[in-house]
């Protein structure tokens, strides 16, 4: 009998909270930002080619479109034959200067010791010495010509400008290219959603006003929140540019579209959580207490969701209630 006792017990608990009071929820009219649905398209903030700075033909390319490179990394190189031609002729010009350099040295010294004894006249001297200062001369422009082509030699390597990912690769191996041809667009890794707002909604439009949008759209559950941090200065074709950031935007795709709801004035609005809200046959109902304490369901008219930190599942009633009223959970 005792753990028949018991049982019925543990399921009177059980039952209980059930019948406990049902939650209510007392109407307001609040002042909500008024939302436009535009169309914005996630887009790098700075998009650079890597240039070629010099010309030949690609060899070595290293990329492909969709990879991540970092500043300063070897994505390609430009090779020229005639670089490589221009060093081994002036390793020979080198060679020469430095032996005439050498052999100037010789007279010099000889130049030298005669004119101690008096055997060779000043003028002798003064030229053994300018024939060496000449071929000094001679030997360090060469060098210098020659670290130049080196240096032009070394410039064959074409560098990512910045870290990001490699959106298009317009060149294969063996093509032929000219100084600043791309061989490589990279799109930095700080996307934002860029967007263009139709001007009569874009008035009060600044940086820092929040946005919403569907997070399902970049692979998240629920809506999204981001804030405008750009606003251009600009109309164009009827429209105001507008850059947001958003967490979780430009996991991958440039250009993917995502509809946002951006600011466009406020309204007065009764918001109620979706819970509170009862469809049958096609007609959204809630469940209203009256004055008297009977509870009876009057039909609404659903808003768009407007969702807020502390109702996350929000949405507007556009008419059917007025503030002040006391719904019951169904």
């Amino acid at each position: 009998m005792r753990p028949l006792l018991r049982s019925l017990a543990v399921l009177l608990l059980a039952v209980l909270p059930a019948q406990a009071a049902p939650a209510l929820f007392t109407t307001t009219l609040r002042r909500e930002a008024d939302e436009k649905a535009v169309f914005a398209t996630v887009e790098s903030r700075n998009v650079a080619p890597a240039r070629t700075r010099i010309g030949g033909t690609v060899t070595g390319l290293a990329v492909r479109d969709g990879d991540f490179v970092h500043a300063g990394q070897v994505i390609a190189t430009i090779h020229d034959a005639k670089l490589a031609l221009q060093i081994s002729a002036q390793d020979a010009e080198i060679s020469g200067l430095r032996s005439q350099l050498a052999q100037a040295g010789i007279d010099l010294a000889r130049a030298e010791a005669l004119a101690h004894s008096g055997a060779v006249a000043r003028a002798q001297l003064d030229r053994a010495r300018t024939s060496v200062r000449v071929a000094q001369s001679a030997l360090n422009a060469r060098i210098a010509a020659r670290a130049v082509t080196a240096r032009q030699l070394a410039e064959g390597a074409v560098l990512a400008p910045i870290d990001g990912r490699v959106l298009e690769v317009p060149v294969t191996d063996g093509t032929v290219v000219l100084p600043g041809d791309p061989v490589a667009t990279v799109a930095e890794q700080h996307f934002v959603l860029r967007m263009r707002v139709p001007e009569r909604h874009a008035l009060g439009l600044k940086a820092g006003d929040r946005i919403r949008f569907d997070g399902t759209a970049l692979g998240v559950e629920g809506p999204v929140f981001g804030r405008i941090s750009l606003v251009y200065p600009r109309i164009v074709n009827g429209a105001v540019r507008a850059d947001a950031t958003a967490p979780g935007v430009g996991s991958y795709f440039v250009g993917e579209r995502v509809r946002v709801f951006v600011p466009a004035g406020h309204r007065p609005a009764i918001v109620v959580p979706r819970g509170f809200i009862l469809s049958r046959f096609g007609q959204d109902y809630v469940r209203l207490r009256t004055k008297s304490g009977a509870e009876i369901d009057v039909p609404v008219q659903r808003g768009l969701p407007l969702p807020t930190k502390a109702m996350p599942d929000g949405v507007q009633i556009l008419a059917g209630l007025r503030a002040g009223e006391t719904l019951v959970h169904p």
